[in-house]
């Protein structure tokens, strides 16, 4: 990026826009378009390369954007473990799923689909595994509910709860084989043939719609708390993001001097994280809080998890069969299988938002083949390592995205590496566990907004005039948020004497993005319309046709470490569906400085 460039006001060089996906698009006189688009630019691309301190410093917020819904997982599990009372082992259990999850997003980001897209625990396993472990032969004695009876050291607890874990991990190693299958194989990318805007926007809507719930009991553990989190975020990202603050910076040829960098517009969850956070550790410390378990707004202290800080080791190196080998069962088999199709679909969803905030061409299907599969891998790899849980890509994320404007993929592998570096040092990962939960819940508030968001803006390429597709997408918002929540509410409704085919229907019919995805997928397949109408001839045009081949999409999801450029010269690549075709590329076209002098279409990706 050249220094003297200027872009959006911004003085430093490493603040610059370089010119690449995220390029104004220019009217027929060659001029930008309004100064308010300009202020919507992206900070940075996703090819682009930011310093590496501004990585770490963005790679941080993105970790604790993902922090609250990883850390979940293994809390939750913990009942069905029967390890309620050992804290010392839930808190292996969460450096484990750090470490796997930093693993599988450097996999992801670097072999998989190639976007700014972190990986983490998924709540779609979350309740197989749950189910599973309801079932009578793994119902926890009744000795372990009594924290006065559990000696965690004792062999006999010990086998306890690792035998349940292994239960676990078989059947999730087994279920991700079938995730690896339709990803490398081109299935996805088959499926993709018939999947328009009005299937993708209520998939990607309800994955924010439908954790309503999450947010709402972790803020409504203190509104207070939660409200200023979520002020604060709003503040910083929405009405102060085009203020600058002068910071000291010194250079060789300016020697030291001042440089205005938009400080709130790159890092305001951060921002707004770290000062409720701060505030509740002074309220806890002046006794401002309750300091009694049963009174409100006590969950908000910041001290209640000290004694984790104080047992988590200095140093830990999680491995594959840690808690012995995995067994299968043929209940948790298909009970995850369920769990995998819907975390598939929501990460198609989750490929088209995330290209669509981090200002890339819209994924071709070689890319969201090698993407599925990673995840597939990634679950296989969670399974092994013994996390109790799966790896998906993360929505909170994709949010944090359109908020932070930045779209670089560095700072998602930087944000991979510091989840690594949390699963192998204790310490660190047991600091985080002092974050209140209404500072969370208040982060949730605006990031599942954001996400909700998303999904509907892809009905721009759908005629919404139409009342066919007002009904399709009506119908399968609203199936997708009253057929959930009456199967929760009556759990017994489905019996249909097969344990395995219940598991099956429970799961699937309690995932909103998964009955809203099919309703839209369904009706939209059935009900006649033109393709025009059903945005299918707008949507093939950008997402298919056009990214499959141009200079811009060989950017961005080629292979790495010029694997593609190696392959390229082999006919019986153009058979692999997961791997690039001979696409051009920069390099190989001669004069050709910038993709802006290429297609066009992504210039208008981004704009609000």
């Amino acid at each position: 990026m050249a220094p003297e460039k200027e872009s959006n006001g911004l003085e430093n060089y490493a603040f610059a826009i370089d010119g690449r996906f995220c390029d104004l698009e220019k009217d027929e006189e060659g001029s930008d378009l309004s100064e308010e688009d300009d202020k919507n630019k992206l900070a940075y691309c996703v090819t682009d390369t930011p310093p590496w301190y501004l990585c770490i410093i963005l790679g941080i917020q993105h970790c604790l954007t993902a922090f609250g819904g990883i850390i979940a997982i293994p809390l939750i599990l913990s009942q069905g473990l029967c390890l309620q009372h050992d804290s010392l082992t839930q808190g292996h259990l969460i450096s484990t799923i750090f470490f796997v999850s930093g693993v599988c997003t450097l996999l992801q980001v670097t072999f998989g689909i190639r976007l700014p897209i972190l990986q983490g625990g998924t709540f779609t396993l979350l309740a197989p595994s749950m189910a599973m472990l309801s079932m009578p032969e793994w119902t926890c004695p009744a000795w372990t509910q009594n924290a006065s009876l559990v000696n965690a050291t004792s062999p006999e607890y010990v086998e306890v709860w690792q035998s349940r874990m292994r239960a676990l991990q078989g059947s999730i190693m087994v279920g991700s084989l079938f995730q690896v299958l339709v990803g490398f194989s081109g299935l996805i990318g088959l499926f993709m043939r018939f999947i328009g805007p009005l299937t993708i926007a209520p998939t990607i809507s309800l994955i924010g719609l439908s954790l309503y719930d999450s947010a709402g009991m972790n803020a409504g553990n203190h509104w207070g708390i939660s409200t200023m989190t979520t002020a604060l975020i709003i503040l910083f990202s929405q009405y102060l993001r085009h203020i600058p603050v002068p910071f000291p910076t010194y250079s060789k040829t300016k020697k030291l001097h001042t440089t205005k960098i938009y400080i709130f517009q790159i890092l305001p969850v951060l921002l707004g994280i770290t000062l409720s956070w701060l505030i509740c550790y002074i309220f806890t410390i002046s006794d401002v809080l309750p300091s009694q378990p049963g009174q409100y707004g006590y969950l908000a202290r910041t001290d209640l998890k000290g004694d984790v800080i104080v047992q988590a080791p200095w140093f830990r190196f999680p491995y594959p069969g840690q808690w012995g080998l995995p067994t299968v069962s043929l209940a948790g088999v298909v009970g995850i299988l369920a769990g995998v199709i819907s975390s598939m679909i929501e990460s198609v969803g989750d490929y088209h938002a995330c290209a669509r905030l981090s200002g890339a061409p819209p994924p071709p299907k070689h890319a969201i083949n090698r993407g599925i599969g990673i995840e597939g891998l990634g679950c296989l790899l969670a399974g092994a390592w013994g996390t109790g849980n799966g790896t998906t890509s993360y929505s909170e994320n994709v949010g944090a995205l359109g908020i932070t404007k930045v779209g670089s993929r560095m700072v998602i592998i930087a944000g991979g590496v510091l989840l690594i570096i949390m699963g192998l040092f204790g310490k660190i990962g047991a600091i985080f566990t002092t974050i209140p939960t209404p500072v969370v819940g208040g982060m949730f508030l605006v990031m599942f907004g954001v996400i909700s968001a998303a999904g509907v803006s892809n009905l721009q390429y759908a005629d919404m005039n139409s009342s066919r597709n007002i009904f399709i997408f009506g119908f399968s918002m609203f199936s997708g948020l009253v057929i959930p929540n009456w199967i929760f509410k009556n759990p017994d409704a489905i019996a249909t004497g097969v344990v395995e085919l219940d598991q099956l229907l429970q799961v699937l019919l309690t995932t909103s993005m998964f009955v809203g995805g099919f309703f839209g997928f369904f009706l939209d397949n059935t009900i006649p319309g033109t393709k025009r109408e059903r945005g299918i001839t707008a949507w093939n045009k950008i997402h298919l046709d056009d990214s499959s081949n141009t200079l811009e999409s060989s950017e961005v999801y080629n292979l790495p470490f010029g694997i593609s450029s190696c392959l390229s010269s082999y006919t019986w690549v153009r058979y692999v569906p997961f791997l690039p075709l001979n696409a051009p590329s920069s390099q190989d076209k001669p004069g050709v400085d910038s993709l802006e002098s290429s297609t066009p279409t992504i210039n208008t990706q981004i704009k609000r």
